[in-house]
């Protein structure tokens, strides 16, 4: 929806959404009602929530209610909740004769989010083979017990109690050293891997185009990209480690048969009833989860726009209601955290009672076995060994099976930022922008932040020539900053085109035709660093002559030079330690000439 209909800051009003569905071929009924109508509406249908934004009412019962929050995914709510958040707005959409359904939703995977990763797949093997190597010591282990009951003790054979102590003693020595060079691996693969991934994605951000950051909170889009560390943690330990799970799991299931087919089947069946757990568990977790994410990121914009902001709060006393506000969104992500506690607890419970009790059971049977002569205590100890490998090994596998499919929670929100479109500047190197007279011509520009909107800018025509000073004037709202970013490309135009040198904008290139310019725009920020850094913007070789030319343009050199540390004066994100004209004058010269 994203992609077919632009959405301005301001969000979407019911006049939007009804202009939305028309553009689909739906036919749309707004309502007003009380909370007991709802099951007489016609579903899906759109809700009020609020007073901020829409849900999908997805389907009602008696005590419950399935929504499709955008801010949070799809959950079931009781209706009394419902009641706290419905504001008795409702609109059905219906699909008229010309509506048909197609599939629009891009589709994507974990790998596809992340792209290539060099030596990926050769670390994943590495790994893969050395946890082999440790889950075959880990079968041959049990027999140590066996043997020494049933053959060493029970024959009063001391030398083979020797042989049998030094030979599982090397194994025990051949085990540690196999399992730290895994560890050591793994710690390789996932600083690998994290520095290709949050390097591959973290430049795909900054391609994306300005609307894409004005149109999220800074908290949610850091927290997006935090997400990226969840989903390698998962590929390079849980993959892995399910993989051997699983391998081992059947490896010492089929021992458990050689042994007693009867007893396995007990094992098993504590399996399957703790895997139906999980399954029904799963989709409340995973709200949950969603919960803690989304309010996580709440908090944090929350607090960097507290900090940012510290002198108006204080200025305008308004310390309390930040502070106020922040807890709120503090508790609201602790609240959800306790919501996944308490969800974890369970299945943490109700795995230690089904196998403690699957023990239990084993080791009665087993007994009786031993009395029947079916058994000796020696195979009852390897059983037992065995089947404690496999109850923990299953369940750890089933617990990271559930883990990954929690992943598609990380990998959604890491979507929205690798699946989003990049800044277009593909015609960069066909015209040399050098050689390029710079008059602006501008034909029938209009340009609107959303459909549902009306134009900012409507069919404008201005003639800039070359070498021309001119300033644009008009009463704050009318679009001047508007029309700059339009005439910087940072916006893209509704209709019309802009001209440069008598070349589209688009065929000249974004790259090409920013070079040729100096802007300062009222938003600008400095970046923490020195004064000499900022005015050079971090080039990589300070040509120190050409900063002391720009800070005597922007009419700060003096300044500077009578600071302790002159252009190496260290300032912050905010401007720290200067004044706000200084501030500004410093943005001034790394664009000056």
């Amino acid at each position: 929806m994203r992609r077919l209909f632009s959405v301005s800051m301001k969000g979407v009003n019911l006049k939007g959404l009804m202009a939305m569905a028309r553009g689909l071929s739906l036919q749309t009924r707004p309502l007003k009602l009380d909370l007991q109508h709802l099951p007489e509406l016609k579903l899906p249908c759109i809700l009020h929530w609020d007073l901020n934004h829409f849900v999908v009412l997805k389907s009602i019962s008696a005590k419950y209610a399935v929504l499709h929050d955008p801010a949070v995914g799809e959950r079931s709510m009781e209706l009394e909740d419902v009641s706290k958040h419905f504001t008795g707005i409702a609109l059905e959409i219906t699909p008229t004769a010309q509506f048909r359904p197609k599939e629009e939703r891009q589709q994507f995977s974990l790998f596809s989010l992340i792209g290539h990763v060099v030596g990926l797949r050769r670390g994943l093997f590495q790994l893969l083979a050395l946890g082999l190597a440790l889950q075959v010591c880990a079968l041959i282990a049990p027999f140590y017990m066996q043997w020494m009951v049933d053959e060493a003790l029970l024959a009063s054979d001391r030398d083979l109690v020797t042989v049998l102590g030094c030979g599982f003693l090397l194994l025990v020595l051949l085990q540690t050293a196999i399992g730290a060079v895994r560890s050591w691996v793994t710690t390789v693969l996932s600083t690998s891997l994290n520095l290709q991934w949050l390097g591959n994605t973290f430049v795909h951000l900054l391609k994306l185009p300005l609307p894409y950051f004005e149109k999220r909170h800074t908290g949610d889009i850091v927290s997006r990209f935090g997400s990226i560390q969840r989903i390698q943690t998962s590929l390079t330990t849980q993959f892995v480690e399910g993989v051997i799970d699983g391998v081992l799991a059947l490896g010492t299931l089929v021992m458990m048969l050689l042994y007693s087919s009867a007893l396995a089947a007990v094992a098993c069946v504590a399996v399957l009833l703790y895997t139906l757990l999980r399954c029904a568990i799963f989709r409340p977790l995973r709200d949950a989860s969603s919960e803690v994410i989304i309010h996580a990121a709440k908090q944090q914009s929350h607090f960097m726009e507290t900090v940012r902001g510290i002198q108006s709060i204080r200025l305008f006393g308004r310390s309390e209601e930040r502070r106020s506000g922040w807890l709120n969104s503090l508790t609201d992500e602790f609240n959800a955290q306790l919501r996944v506690a308490k969800l974890s607890v369970s299945y943490q419970t109700a795995n230690t009672l089904l196998f403690n009790g699957e023990r239990v059971i084993v080791i009665w049977l087993a007994a009786l076995a031993v009395l029947s002569n079916d058994f000796s205590i020696g195979m009852v100890f390897a059983f037992l060994s065995y089947k404690d490998q496999f109850s923990q090994r299953m369940a750890s596998l089933i617990d990271k099976l559930f883990e990954l499919r929690m992943m598609r929670l990380h990998g959604e929100r890491v979507a929205d930022i690798t699946l989003a479109e990049v800044e277009q500047d593909d015609h960069a190197a066909e015209i040399d922008a050098n050689h390029i007279t710079p008059s602006i011509e501008i034909n029938n520009l209009s340009f609107r932040y959303s459909d549902s909107e009306s134009d900012i800018i409507r069919e404008l025509n201005l003639s800039i020539p070359a070498g021309q000073c001119i300033a644009i004037t008009g009463p704050s709202g009318c679009g001047k900053t508007t029309l700059m970013k339009l005439l910087l490309g940072l916006l893209t135009p509704t209709s019309g085109e802009i001209l440069v040198g008598g070349v589209p904008l688009g065929s000249l290139g974004l790259t090409n035709y920013r070079n040729l310019l100096g802007t300062v725009m009222q938003d600008d920020t400095l970046f923490a660093g020195s004064i000499s850094e900022n005015i050079s913007f971090f080039d990589p070789v300070i040509d120190i002559q050409r900063v002391y030319e720009c800070a005597g343009l922007a009419a700060i050199a003096p300044e500077i030079a009578a600071m302790p540390m002159n252009f190496n004066t260290l300032i912050g994100d905010i401007g720290t330690g200067l004044s706000p004209p200084r501030y500004t004058q410093v943005r001034q010269p790394h664009h000056a000439g």
